[in-house]
């Protein structure tokens, strides 16, 4: 590369920056005039900032629905001021790249709003079949049904044909099975029904044994919490 055309890239960089600053109202005030003058006056100054504010309305937009991650954010800055002088192809690659990163806020938005802020909680408590045992329940609400996340102590590992299941039972009576496991540590269960209306959370012991109704020999019993 020679020194002139290394010069004339440079200038390139030290306008994009500027048009860039111009755009999201950064730029210092000595150099505004300087440069709305310089934009005035060139159709292609013109057609760089019109992009660099149509990119930059985009994804504000979008931000505003989400706190997005660092890494996003990053990449939305890094889109916004772009480190050379863009070929008229390059000024369509800008506009797709910007849309890409909107295009993935608004993703991160579906993402996040698929679980809701409804969550409750529940403390288990031990029965005579298993005195030492306890545990802590949260139900969050997600478009799925209810996601049950179960954390108890005191429970031995149940295996070869023997396990746990949780129940939700309602002020009628009426079990819904939630899910099955081997031990309590960390575990993850669904529910279709709502806690608020299935106030009840029960674990027991069950057998493979063909039956699906509840053994009855309960192990954690607790009630969920829906008033905060």
């Amino acid at each position: 590369m020679t020194i002139g055309r290394r010069r004339e890239d440079e200038r390139g960089d030290h306008d994009l920056a500027e048009l860039a600053a111009l755009a999201d109202g950064s730029l210092r005030p000595e150099r505004r005039d300087a440069l709305e003058g310089r934009v005035a006056s060139s159709p292609e100054l013109v057609e760089l900032l019109a992009e660099q504010e149509r990119a930059l309305t985009l994804t504000r937009n979008a931000a505003r629905e989400v706190e997005a991650p660092a890494g996003l954010r990053a990449r939305i800055e890094a889109q916004r001021r772009p480190s050379r002088r863009p070929t008229p192809g390059r000024l369509v690659a800008i506009g797709a790249s910007a849309a890409a990163v909107a295009a993935a806020i608004v993703a991160v938005v579906v993402v996040s709003s698929g679980t809701s802020r409804e969550q409750f909680h529940a403390a288990l408590a031990a029965t005579e079949l298993a005195p030492g045992a306890g545990g802590r329940a949260t139900l969050t609400k997600t478009t799925s049904g209810w996601r049950i996340d179960l954390d108890a102590t005191g429970l031995p590992r149940l295996a070869d044909g023997r396990f746990y299941e949780a129940w939700l039972r309602n002020s009628a009576g009426v079990l819904v099975p939630v899910g099955t496991f081997n031990e309590g540590r960390h575990v993850t269960l669904w529910a279709g029904v709502s806690p608020i209306d299935f106030t009840t959370l029960s674990v027991t012991r069950e057998r493979a044994d063909g039956d699906q109704t509840s053994s009855g020999e309960r192990v954690l019993v607790g009630t969920v919490d829906t008033h905060g």
